[in-house]
């Protein structure tokens, strides 16, 4: 994956997935504050996504964990040790856009704290303080927000680290994993990776 070439005159811009990449995984923070381990899997672990969220909102029902909760959780979280500095860097070279599988409810104190980067992300149905169902965008958004910039003549960088993000990663014009685990890895050796912010700068600069 190299830099475009010199007759594309198409501007750029980076897609970027949020948890695991930017800041730490949400649910598994939520995991280990509350002791529920089923709240420990993410999409790491679950290519489902469907099938993942309707696990978690089982757990969230059956140990009575309400949004205020995982608010509480939330409130003690930032950016993972770095990403605030990486995503600056990134943002003063090129156009920047989150695409996460979050929800909006999550990600407000968090974008605060980034210094409030776009994101593309889904909303969850909140019955008083309970968490009673989530609400997609549309199903495989990041691989649809990817077409569509290409649609608007841009070229695309991606960098993510789960299953949730293959999609995009396949459709960009340079992909990423970023911190992914090794099975991840394993399973997509077309796209490289790396675990440190310096080196994924130098990599989406390279292929700008």
């Amino acid at each position: 994956m190299t830099g475009a070439s010199s007759d594309d005159v198409r501007q750029t811009i980076v897609a970027l997935d949020l948890e695991g990449v930017l800041v730490p995984e949400i649910w598994i923070a939520v995991a280990e504050r509350t002791g529920v381990d089923g709240l420990l899997r993410t999409t790491r672990d679950e290519p489902d996504y469907d099938v993942l969220m309707r696990g978690r909102l089982d757990l969230l029902h059956e140990h009575g964990l309400t949004m205020s909760t995982i608010r509480e959780v939330i409130a003690g979280l930032g950016p993972l040790p770095g990403a605030c500095a990486f995503l600056d860097e990134l943002r003063r070279r090129t156009q920047v856009v989150i695409l996460s599988d979050t929800f909006e409810q999550f990600a407000a104190p968090l974008m605060r704290q980034l210094g409030y980067p776009t994101i593309l992300c889904h909303r969850l149905v909140v019955d008083g303080d309970r968490v009673v169902d989530y609400r997609l965008r549309m199903p495989d958004q990041k691989r649809h927000a990817v077409q569509a910039f290409a649609a608007l003549n841009y070229r695309v960088i991606a960098a993510g680290d789960s299953y949730n993000d293959i999609s995009m990663l396949v459709e960009a014009d340079a992909g990423f994993l970023f911190r992914a685990p090794m099975h991840v890895r394993d399973e997509y050796p077309q796209f490289p990776a790396t675990d440190a912010y310096d080196e994924l700068l130098a990599r989406v600069t390279a292929a700008l």
